[in-house]
Formats: C-alpha cells, sequence, structure tokens
C-alpha cells in the first residue's frame, strides 16, 4: 500500500513539474514576441513668415488673406488695409492721368 501511494505521490509530482515547465516558456515567449516599439518620429511641419511683422510660425497657426499669411487678425487687417490705400492711390493716379 505504501508503496502504490509512493507512485501515486511521485507521478503527481513529474505531472506538475512537467505542467509547470511547459506553461513557463510561453509567457517568457510571449514577452519576447511582442517588444515596445518606439513611436514614429513626429514630422516637423511647414513654417511660414508674416507678411506683416515676418514672424515665423507654423503653417497649421496661419491665417490666411490677400497678400500672404499672418500670424494675428490685426496683422492681416492693418496689410489688407495697406493693399487696399495702394491700389486706391493707384486708380487715383491712373484716373488724373499721371
Amino acid at each position: 500500500m505504501i508503496k502504490l501511494l509512493f507512485w501515486i505521490v511521485l507521478l503527481a509530482v513529474i505531472a506538475f513539474v512537467l505542467g509547470f515547465k511547459r506553461a513557463r516558456p510561453v509567457a517568457r515567449d510571449t514577452r519576447r514576441a511582442a517588444p515596445a516599439t518606439p513611436p514614429a518620429p513626429a514630422v516637423p511641419e511647414a513654417m511660414v513668415s508674416c507678411a506683416e511683422c515676418g514672424a515665423h510660425l507654423p503653417a497649421s497657426d496661419a491665417l490666411p488673406g490677400r497678400g500672404g499669411q499672418f500670424c494675428s487678425v490685426p496683422h492681416r487687417a492693418a496689410h489688407e488695409a495697406r493693399l487696399e490705400a495702394a491700389e486706391a492711390a493707384r486708380a487715383r493716379d491712373a484716373s488724373s492721368g499721371r
């Protein structure tokens, strides 16, 4: 009876060890198979300069207007007012015959 109990315990220990050893490499392989990939580097954004003051800013932040790209609404308004004044002066000069 003791010999039978000994063999049963021995087989149980062997089964446990084999099962434990088989399960461990799968977990280790899973960690090795999926290394952390670094994020892709960000693509630099194109820079433009303000037509009024010359400040450089990203193209996505620039405000389009007559005569170029602008850093703010007041700069766009000032530049367009100057363009309108120049056009009005040219129209006056053309109509007066200069």
